[in-house]
């Protein structure tokens, strides 16, 4: 479906994103199913296992000691076996599970590509959808994921774990008080050395590093999330970086993002580390790829209201984990990597204060409510959040917290910087996936301890 098509006949649709048609009133028990339970899907199983709430119908994968993973923490968790789907190397077994009666949602954590069918697939058969990022990988299957939720009407939430950090949530706390002033600027990414991730030795029990294999002789993450380096460049991964950002400026509710471009540098860290760190044979594989992604990419995208954001994806060079979070506004700046915040008039002047008076000060409902919980969870607890949010929502039959505006602007910022870096560093309009409602629609985003 064209652009075009999909605004003509969706015009009155607007309104029913994230609004479920199908939710049965009063549920207090969900019948829920994944579909990929590597180890991404592993660690959302385990804070679905944990929940009274949820009994685990089936689970989905077609690699089999992966659902055997995902099957004994089931057993561990006393829970009754799921029926499972995949064993038999299927790639479309998911078609199977989404068939099943009486199911309430289905996460999916499986490779980026298959997200945008996979959701589609389960919003066709009525199932609530909660999808790991990204949404979709070209920019069509972000309109034609929109365009399957707005038909359907099948909820959809982006499982965007990092809008529920805890410095992140207080932040948001403090922006909405007004500590910063009218916000001027924002700044977020995915700056995460992840050369042992996209390179390991194929073998099952180290998934991380200890090798140069990816692709079919890779394991884990290795086995695909390295040929989108090899073959795409642009900002592979933003919503990490953009969620929390677009919460605080209100995007698709009384904002929205209008321009973007991006820039890449040259793409030396993947081979360097394989040839040079690693030591790869001259006559391996991976000795002579050739990588598209820059090693570091800018994105840069201009808000309605004003506001600049910027990205940046960095993940083939040395450097610790950083997010690269920047507040700023007439009042003031909170930045996450020197974990400090200035206030003109309460700061001194010209001078960082540390943050952690300020995120005790301003801890969020959720967090306050829910901390002791979220211990031992994924994620630092985001993973505890992010699920129990999916949840939640479905039992109050209430819109998504990250809803499929959000999921679609988000991650279309993925091909929209492809294309930009393609054009020559060109500045390109941002599509409105809104179509006009962002000037209507209220924020509701964590405005309480409900989700």
């Amino acid at each position: 479906m064209q652009r075009r098509q999909f605004l003509q006949s969706t015009a009155a649709l607007g309104l029913a994103a994230g609004l479920p048609r199908h939710a049965q009133a009063g549920r207090e028990r969900l019948r829920l199913a994944m579909i990929g339970t590597g180890l991404r899907g592993q660690v959302l199983l385990k804070e679905l296992l944990r929940r009274e709430d949820v009994e685990l119908a089936a689970l989905c994968d077609i690699e089999p000691l992966m659902l055997r993973k995902a099957l004994d923490q089931c057993q561990k968790a006393g829970r009754p076996q799921p029926q499972v789907f995949g064993q038999d190397g299927d790639t479309q077994a998911y078609q199977r599970l989404l068939a099943m009666k009486a199911l309430d949602g289905v996460i999916i954590a499986t490779p980026w590509e298959w997200h945008a069918p996979m959701a589609i697939a389960a919003m066709e058969a009525g199932v609530p959808v909660g999808c790991e990022v990204v949404a979709g990988i070209s920019l069509q299957d972000h309109w034609d994921v929109l365009e399957t939720q707005l038909r359907t009407g099948t909820p959809y939430m982006l499982l965007e774990n990092v809008c529920y950090r805890r410095d992140v949530m207080a932040v948001l706390q403090m922006v909405r008080a007004g500590l910063f002033g009218e916000l001027v600027h924002l700044q977020g990414g995915y700056q995460h050395d992840l050369r042992a991730v996209k390179f390991n030795s194929g073998d099952p029990a180290k998934p991380y590093g200890g090798g140069v294999e990816f692709g079919a002789k890779g394991w884990s993450e290795a086995r695909w999330r390295t040929q989108h380096s090899v073959q795409r460049n642009g900002e592979l991964y933003p919503s990490h970086g953009i969620g929390p950002c677009a919460m605080y400026a209100n995007i698709h509710r009384g904002n929205r993002f209008t321009r973007i471009n991006s820039f890449a540098s040259k793409a030396r860290g993947l081979q360097d580390y394989v040839n040079r760190k690693m030591k790869a044979p001259a006559d391996h594989p991976s000795a002579s790829t050739r990588f598209q992604l820059g090693d570091v990419v800018t994105t840069t995208l201009a808000c309605e209201n004003g506001e600049t954001i910027l990205l940046q994806h960095d993940t083939s060079l040395p450097r610790p984990y950083s997010l690269g979070f920047r507040v700023q506004g007439t009042d003031g700046l909170w930045m996450d990597v020197n974990h400090a915040i200035h206030i003109e008039g309460r700061s001194p002047a010209h001078q960082w204060e540390d943050f952690q008076a300020y995120q005790d000060r301003y801890e969020h409902p959720l967090w306050k409510k829910h901390a002791s919980q979220a211990e031992g969870a994924g994620h630092g607890g985001m993973d505890f959040f992010v699920v129990r949010a999916f949840v939640e929502a479905l039992k109050a039959q209430a819109p998504m917290p990250i809803d499929i505006y959000d999921a679609v602007a988000w991650s279309a910022i993925t091909p929209l910087s492809a294309q930009s870096i393609a054009e020559g560093f060109k500045t390109l309009d941002f599509p409105d996936f809104t179509r006009g409602l962002w000037k209507s629609r209220k924020p509701i985003f964590a405005f309480n301890d409900a989700y």
